[in-house]
């Protein structure tokens, strides 16, 4: 039977919304690709900062619930494909940190006032202008520094427990070759696999409590040297390499992202999250380009569906955390750190390349990233608080004094 033309019309009209399940599927590509490349840097970050497995699974499962929580609220008020994660970078610089004085409780402490400082840059316009102010090629540098150690895990376990290790390198490498973005994914996905083959031959039992996700409160404290070498170092380090580049993500799609909005939640979901562990969330930087770009579907307006579906895929994901910390837990020494370096060695690749982008401004990026890589500490205060201090220094030393006019 023919259609009559007033139903052809209605069908063929532009104006009717069209059933797309490709921002749906990039959404959940998004929030997988977000954990399970980079879950494993942010237990090794805790842990080195003091946390114990019970409360390094509680940072992780507040990480993963505020992000999907904050990206739910921005992308269905801002229409716009905002996702956000946790700070990979940050959780590196907290595994290079060292437990600081006053223990765990400290470094909570340390995590809640880089949630305010993030707050307050939506807040307060100069303080954005100010974390603008500082160089980029020095922070990029103090973050290569800080990946450097964990960067060289792998290779080093290969050392001492090569027939757990070397599957796990060989995968991601050939992934890196055929299917760069899930390289990492599938490296956890072997490591996983090579720490069950483990537990299976050696009859080890694990505790099925462990299992099933749980939130541990810590009562923060606060000090001098967690803040100068904690809080600041993970506040810049997240401003200049996660949320300053998740803007130029999203404008590079035409989006303009809610940065006002953007900060106050991923300001208020990093303290909330602090007393359970949790270090920092900020917009995604990487990740951001699954959800904003062509993968997400021709229809521009439409891809903010691609950001709400990752925020609720993350509070599906939430339920597995504790799974995933128990099962790495068991794991052999040098495999938690193993794949938290192979998740990091792109970033260490692009930070050494930022840093050094500018070939007449490198010696006080050099000096920065030694400082940082060296592990030196004053005070009780981390390296990467006198990287930064000690490249500011050197750039200020070094800078070139302009001629009068008429000289």
């Amino acid at each position: 039977m023919a259609k009559s033309p007033a139903l052809l019309k209605a069908q063929q009209s532009p104006g009717q919304p069209k059933l797309d399940s490709r921002p749906i599927v990039a959404g959940i590509v998004t929030a997988l690709v977000g954990f399970t490349s980079s879950f494993a840097v942010v237990l090794a970050g805790l842990q080195a900062v003091g946390a114990d497995p019970a409360q390094a699974a509680s940072g992780l499962l507040a990480l993963t619930l505020a992000v999907g929580l904050g990206v739910l609220w921005l992308s269905w008020r801002s229409k716009v494909p905002v996702t956000l994660a946790w700070s990979t970078p940050g959780a590196a610089l907290l595994a290079t940190s060292g437990t600081a004085d006053g223990g765990w409780p400290a470094a909570v402490g340390a995590f809640l006032a880089a949630g305010v400082l993030i707050a307050m840059t939506g807040l307060v316009p100069a303080l954005g202008r100010q974390m603008a102010g500082i160089p980029v090629t020095l922070a990029q540098a103090m973050l290569a520094g800080v990946l450097l150690q964990l960067c060289l895990a792998p290779f080093k376990a290969l050392g001492s427990v090569p027939l757990f290790v070397a599957p796990v390198i060989i995968s991601w490498l050939l992934m890196m070759k055929f299917a760069p973005r899930w390289s990492v994914p599938t490296a956890l996905l072997v490591a996983l696999a090579v720490i069950g083959i483990s537990l299976a031959a050696g009859g080890t039992a694990l505790d099925a409590a462990g299992f099933l996700p749980a939130l541990a409160w810590t009562v923060p404290a606060f000090s001098l040297q967690a803040m100068a070498g904690i809080a600041l170092p993970l506040f810049v380090v997240t401003m200049a390499s996660q949320n300053v580049p998740g803007v130029a993500v999203l404008r590079s799609f035409g989006y303009k992202s809610p940065w006002r909005a953007s900060m106050l939640v991923t300001g208020a979901g990093t303290a909330l999250a602090a007393p359970l562990g949790g270090h920092a969330i900020n917009l995604a930087a990487l990740s951001a380009a699954l959800a904003a770009g062509e993968e997400a579907g021709p229809e521009r307006n439409c891809r903010w569906v691609a950001g709400f579906t990752s925020g609720l895929a993350y509070l599906v994901l939430a339920g597995f955390s504790a799974a995933l910390v128990t099962l790495v837990a068991a794991a052999p020494a040098g495999m938690l750190e193993a794949v938290a370096g192979l998740a990091l060695l792109g970033t260490l690749a692009g930070s050494v390349s930022a840093a050094l982008a500018d070939p007449e401004d490198r010696i006080a990026p050099a000096v920065t990233f030694l400082m940082a890589a060296s592990g030196l500490a004053f005070f009780s205060i981390g390296s990467a608080f006198w990287a930064l201090a000690a490249g500011l220094l050197v750039r200020a030393v070094l800078k070139p004094r302009h001629p009068r006019p008429g000289a």
